[in-house]
């Protein structure tokens, strides 16, 4: 298809203007823009549709979100089937919230907006010792994102108004100890059964199937015994490792690296202070912060009149209980750690030891501080740090230059689409050859463990016309692409090759068979004179939470047996594993348990019982404004779609 397009793209772009040229002409380009967003509708909501290009935003962001938190996150996993519709579903909650805060007229005060802006510490992290926000940190910070002030704290104010909306639900559910007791208590009922089972095992010694039989079997169950299509691959991968080894650095840019870094290349300068504390919090009355610094005025100004006695005016007056003791010493730290950071910054801005700070203000109160000691920073010698100062040097250069070469890289593979070596000759890569089937094998790495990767190795140009994949991005900061060299088609492995596995897979079927047809005759039996049951096994205690190796089917099927009835006989099928058969003594109620054990049961129910609740709320918000998916859910373990 690609190949098509590259020769003929002339006419391809003629074609497309006859196309969509006269669409515009008889529908405007408003009609056709309402066409399109129609034609590209996922869902709505109140009536307001979410189009292609929503989901697709929003998927992004999720994406973006995930590998900021973890930079090493599997991108097959964020960009599967399951993850983008979870994207979807995510935005119509959102909208379906959203609209619930406006219509209840759910409003969020200056003061709570505020009140969130300050409990984010990488926020917090930007006030100085007096409270002030870095405006300009702020703006960088936010610009990362790359959002503004006004437009973060818009959204911070919309996300706080949604909160609300379910808030109301999850903060009002109480959770009765009876009702606990009722629901847990059915739920972990115990019974005593003894339970006769009948395996495969025992039947299998009579069977003999014969070569027909066998015969017969491969021809049905083929797809068992299929060789996944594969093929031959070569490709090359750019990465930051592989522009990183492809940069030489000169003696000269290595000294002025080391010249312009010295600061960060050794031990920090560190500085030992002492301090005295008048506390103050921050929420404390306007009266009683004012009168906690009128005191602090007043012991500064005792130890400027005379510096030497500020140990002694610490050990006095100080309201540190842990460093009043020992003259108010803080010990040694540096400016990023060690200590309060206004206690470091107004430190580190003393000239020199001996010299005593003015009123420093902290969430604890107000200090005096004295600067009592420096450390220098130590630096090692450049020929110490040479083979440190490359590889930093080199890796920054590598950030700085990928997306360039990853240009060229995505250019190449696409222009010169019968080969992969004139990209690695020109970007110093590696063609490394590779046998893959269009899933990762056990223990692949890098872009043979990218399902996107292997899907567009097996995609239709790629495999019939032997062009190159486009650069697929298989990691942070990595791009693939590769070309198949020789094809191979799914096929059945002949039946010479495979008999041993047929004759067991046939002795297992038959074996469960004849364990069932065994199970159900007994029950039949014994259920038609219970006095003919003999020889059972010990009698055993079995629940939900301790169903003594008892496979899950039989766990459940006692205990769905009616407790008037009893003793009962109830038999079970159990698939390949063959058929049991469980006499029902006896309903035992729940263990006891100790109090911690009973109240941490009765916290996980109250957290479930919260979660349904706040669940079927908003389900009744989700029928109140209409709100559908109008793609299908994707189903259990699809992969993501090959790139054509």
């Amino acid at each position: 298809m690609f190949d098509a397009i590259r020769q003929h793209n002339k006419i391809m772009m003629w074609i497309l203007f006859l196309l969509v040229f006269p669409s515009f002409v008889f529908f405007g380009i408003e009609g056709y823009g309402r066409f399109n967003e129609g034609a590209s509708k996922v869902a709505e909501v109140g009536g307001s549709a979410i189009t292609q290009t929503d989901w697709d935003n929003a998927h992004r962001q999720d994406v973006d979100q995930a590998r900021t938190a973890n930079p090493n996150v599997d991108l097959n996993l964020l960009d599967s089937p399951a993850m983008k519709y979870a994207s979807l579903e995510r935005l119509v909650r959102d909208r379906v919230l959203a609209l619930a805060a406006q219509q209840e007229h759910l409003l969020v005060s200056d003061a709570r907006l505020a009140g969130a802006l300050q409990a984010d510490p990488s926020i917090a992290a930007l006030r100085d010792a007096e409270g002030r926000l870095d405006m300009e940190g702020y703006k960088r910070l936010l610009a990362t994102q790359g959002l503004t002030p006004e437009g973060f704290e818009e959204r911070l104010r919309a996300n706080l108004s949604v909160q609300q909306v379910l808030g109301g639900i999850a903060d009002s559910d109480i959770v009765a100890q009876a009702q606990v007791d009722a629901t847990m208590g059915a739920f972990l009922e115990r019974r005593e059964v003894q339970v006769v089972p009948f395996t495969p095992a025992a039947h299998v010694a009579d069977l003999k199937p014969s070569a027909q039989e066998l015969q017969a079997y491969y021809q049905a169950h083929l797809a068992q015994y299929e060789e996944p299509e594969s093929a031959r691959v070569e490709y090359i991968v750019l990465d930051l490792d592989s522009v990183k080894n492809s940069i030489t650095v000169s003696d000269a840019e290595l000294k002025t690296y080391y010249e312009q870094n010295a600061a960060t290349l050794g031990t920090p300068e560190e500085r030992r202070a002492s301090h005295i504390l008048i506390v103050a919090p921050r929420d404390e009355p306007p009266a009683e912060r004012e009168k906690a610094r009128a005191t602090a005025e007043q012991l500064l100004q005792q130890v400027r009149a005379d510096p030497a006695r500020f140990a002694e005016v610490a050990r006095k007056s100080s309201q540190d209980e842990i460093s009043a003791a020992s003259g108010g010493d803080l010990g040694f730290f540096q400016l990023a750690r060690g200590t309060d950071p206004a206690i470091a910054q107004a430190t580190f801005k003393l000239a020199k030891v001996g010299d005593i700070s003015d009123l420093v203000e902290s969430d604890f109160g107000y200090h005096i501080i004295e600067l009592t000691a420096i450390k220098p920073a130590q630096v090692p010698p450049f020929d110490e740090l040479r083979a440190r100062l490359s590889d930093q040097l080199r890796t920054q250069q590598a950030q700085a230059r990928f997306s360039e070469m990853a240009e060229a890289f995505t250019n190449g593979v696409y222009e010169q689409s019968d080969s992969l070596k004139p990209v690695a000759e020109q970007l110093h890569l590696t063609i490394h050859t590779a046998e893959v089937t269009r899933t990762p094998a056990p223990g692949a790495s890098g872009a043979l463990a990218s399902a996107k990767f292997l899907n567009a190795l097996f995609s239709g140009d790629v495999v019939n016309n032997k062009m190159n994949t486009e650069a697929t991005e298989v990691g942070a900061n990595q791009l693939a692409a590769g070309r198949v060299l020789e094809h191979t088609a799914a096929h059945a492995r002949p039946f010479e090759q495979v008999e041993d596995e047929v004759r067991d897979a046939w002795l297992q079927e038959r074996g469960a068979q004849a364990a069932r047809a065994a199970g159900e005759a007994r029950l039949k039996a014994w259920q038609a004179d219970p006095a003919s049951a003999t020889d059972l096994p010990a009698t055993i205690t079995i629940s939900r939470d301790d169903p003594r190796q008892q496979p899950q089917a039989v766990v459940e099927a006692v205990l769905r047996v009616d407790p008037d009835k009893l003793p009962a006989f109830v038999g079970v099928d159990l698939g390949a594993q063959g058929y049991a058969i469980a006499r029902v003594d006896k309903v035992l109620p729940p263990a006891l348990r100790a109090p911690a054990e009973s109240a941490q049961l009765r916290a996980s129910y109250a957290q479930l019982w919260n979660s349904t609740e706040v669940r079927s709320y908003y389900d009744l918000l989700k029928a109140r404004y209409k709100a559908k998916i109008l793609v299908p859910r994707p189903a259990p373990g699809e992969l993501a779609p090959a790139t054509e």
